[in-house]
């Protein structure tokens, strides 16, 4: 499971623990990228490329020779299907949240931030900077959606790396080759979801990647912003665990 860009594990464990937890006989592998969460940045990483490369070596070394499926989250949906394209027989499902199809944020199709469920009282109940920083990126302002960003999102991005992801998102935050058409068709089932209101990547975007995915569900959920998961959180728990029914069919475990 592979977070969003400043963010740590707890943007994965939120959205998946409740529905992995309840389903069983799933192993669940978390880890921060560097230079988020606890995982330091280490020399060797300046690029997108790097930090694919140290994924690889990490999946390597974690569970070496083993199948697994992807979830990826914004810049983690990213780096998820670069190691599917280094990994493709291996990787039985995948997972897209909100994903950052294209890196460039200038190229990007995005409509203009709103917010559809207001919540002064909410609002004048935070401190200056957690309004401002929820008041930026929540299309649905909630006591419950509020508590799930500061818990899940907000908490990664205080501990982050700033300097170095700054850097990174400046000079190398694209891979360096043509992701979309090195992968190809990849042929297991797979779950594309973005908000109709993301104003950080966008939504259309993610539609001109579906080709490579034959097998993927596509939905485009109203009411729902970058935080996807959060705002839209039951539809998010029934579609990915249809994806899940879909993953386990041919694998002919047990029925649940």
């Amino acid at each position: 499971m592979l977070h969003g860009f400043s963010l740590d594990h707890r943007a994965m464990t939120g959205c998946m623990e409740p529905i992995l937890h309840a389903r069983g006989g799933w192993r669940r592998i978390y880890p921060d990228l560097p230079g988020m969460g606890k995982t330091p940045v280490g020399k060797s990483i300046a690029s997108s490329d790097h930090m694919l490369n140290a994924l690889l070596e990490f999946i390597e070394a974690t569970i070496p020779n083993e199948h697994f499926l992807l979830v990826g989250e914004s810049y983690g949906a990213y780096l998820a299907r670069g190691v599917a394209y280094h990994k493709r027989d291996m990787v039985d499902g995948l997972l897209l949240i909100c994903p950052c199809v294209i890196a460039e944020r200038e190229k990007r199709n995005l409509p203009r931030h709103v917010t559809l469920v207001e919540d002064p009282a909410l609002l004048s109940s935070l401190q200056s900077k957690e309004a401002d920083d929820f008041k930026s990126i929540a299309v649905v302002q909630t006591p419950q959606t509020w508590r799930r960003c500061r818990d899940e999102i907000i908490c990664g991005v205080k501990i982050a790396d700033e300097a170095f992801l700054t850097k990174l998102q400046t000079e190398h935050y694209a891979f360096s080759f043509d992701l979309d058409r090195l992968l190809g068709v990849f042929e297991r089932p797979s779950l594309v979801l973005v908000g109709r209101q993301d104003a950080s990547v966008g939504y259309s975007d993610a539609w001109s990647i579906l080709g490579n995915y034959p097998r993927s569900t596509f939905a485009v959920l109203d009411r729902a912003g970058h935080n996807l998961q959060i705002e839209q959180e039951k539809l998010f728990n029934t579609l990915v665990n249809e994806w899940l029914d879909r993953v386990e069919e041919p694998l002919k475990l047990p029925n649940r």
